[in-house]
């Protein structure tokens, strides 16, 4: 929402009023005593109810580009390398870096 907002400025598009509806759906297998535990992402809906003065052609154009601008939707759409790092009282966990 914040890149619709962000946009339509850009664009000298009014939006007067922003509703995001997210569904987004997990699963998770393996056993945390196996320390086999997955969790997994399978997907993600959203509805963007929007109201505005402005033609439905230049409202699409704001949201192209909030949705090609929004980090997340492209973080999801084009995954990208994580690393993470744990450190316990000021020590790095052994075994505990991933990527």
């Amino acid at each position: 929402m914040t890149q619709v907002s962000r946009y339509g400025h850009m664009l000298k598009v009014n939006v007067t009023r922003m509703t995001m509806h997210v569904t987004a759906r997990f699963r998770v297998n393996g056993s945390v005593l196996n320390d086999t535990i997955e969790g997994e992402m399978l997907g993600a809906e959203t509805r963007l109810e929007l109201e505005s003065q402005d033609s439905p052609e230049r409202v699409a154009r704001v949201v192209r580009n909030a949705e090609r601008g929004c980090f997340v939707m492209q973080a999801l759409l084009r995954p990208v390398a994580v690393t993470a790092h744990t450190v316990l009282n000021g020590r790095p966990i052994a075994g505990q870096e991933s990527s």
